[in-house]
């Protein structure tokens, strides 16, 4: 049985950014995290401690950590030791003009604890942020949470309603709802885009993201991410069927022809 999303009680979203965090949310003392990394520039710019959260509401066909599904995948931890950790690498990460990303998962199914890990990497340690996110809970995003984010990096997966849904299990509504909450408080994007030959690859799929990323004026970058079969093998050890397992990876002329459809409407790709 899939987690259920869990309820929580959020400032309506006319809260002030202004507003202290602390006066806008009560910190929790932990939330269930599964894992950290540090990764160098496919998580916001520069070398990143990457903190990965447990528990997502999507379930993508290409998914390649499908181990953070449920809330159950990961360990209840206190943030301290998180930034404990963080703090461990901070010059290391300082000198490359990185920071702390918190990823999952999906981050905002613990919006809370979510938001502690970015006010300490924020504010203890003085490092760059990212919110790494499907947008699909971003209503769950406080404007202080998002006051302590200094980059979203969301994940726009198609642009067909119905191959959304089959792709994910959700709706993409709230994920365009929420790119455009970003974009009007003025927040930078990344955004990112999976490029599945005969699934994601329609060049009037790929018009559409491009189209939609372009009309809200804080992308300052795309990802167009080549699919690949890195997850398979963690699919099949929890006994799941993974559908793309067979599936073609793109080719470089499909990536590059993915990435022109993006630039040719302003947009820098990598």
């Amino acid at each position: 049985m899939p987690d259920p999303i869990l309820p929580v009680h959020l400032p309506s979203r006319s809260a002030s950014a202004a507003t202290p965090a602390a006066a806008v949310t009560r910190r929790p003392a932990g939330g269930m995290f599964h894992s950290w990394d540090l990764s160098t520039g496919v998580d916001g710019p520069g070398t990143r401690f990457v903190a990965f959260l447990a528990g997502c509401p999507l379930r993508c066909l290409y998914c390649h950590n499908p181990d953070t599904w449920h809330l159950r995948d990961g360990r209840r931890i206190r943030a301290d030791e998180i930034v404990s950790e963080a703090a461990k690498c901070v010059e290391f990460i300082r000198a490359s003009g990185g920071g702390a990303t918190v990823s999952g998962g999906e981050p905002l199914l613990q919006p809370v604890f979510t938001g502690e890990l970015l006010h300490r990497f924020k504010h203890d340690l003085g490092l760059h942020t990212a919110l790494d996110t499907s947008g699909f809970l971003g209503t769950r995003a406080t404007d202080a949470l998002l006051a302590d984010t200094d980059l979203v990096l969301i994940d726009i997966k198609s642009w067909d309603r119905a191959l959304y849904r089959h792709l994910t299990g959700q709706r993409l509504a709230p994920t365009l709802d929420f790119a455009r909450r970003l974009a009007d408080l003025g927040k930078e994007v990344w955004v990112r885009f999976v490029l599945v030959p005969g699934l994601t690859d329609a060049v009037e799929n790929v018009e559409g993201v491009a189209a939609f990323a372009a009309s809200l004026g804080n992308v300052t970058r795309v990802d167009v991410l080549p699919f690949h079969k890195l997850g398979v093998a963690k699919w099949r050890a929890l006994g799941l069927d993974c559908t793309l397992a067979d599936a073609p990876v793109p080719t470089g002329d499909q990536t590059a022809q993915a990435r022109a459809v993006f630039e040719a409407h302003g947009l820098r790709t990598v």
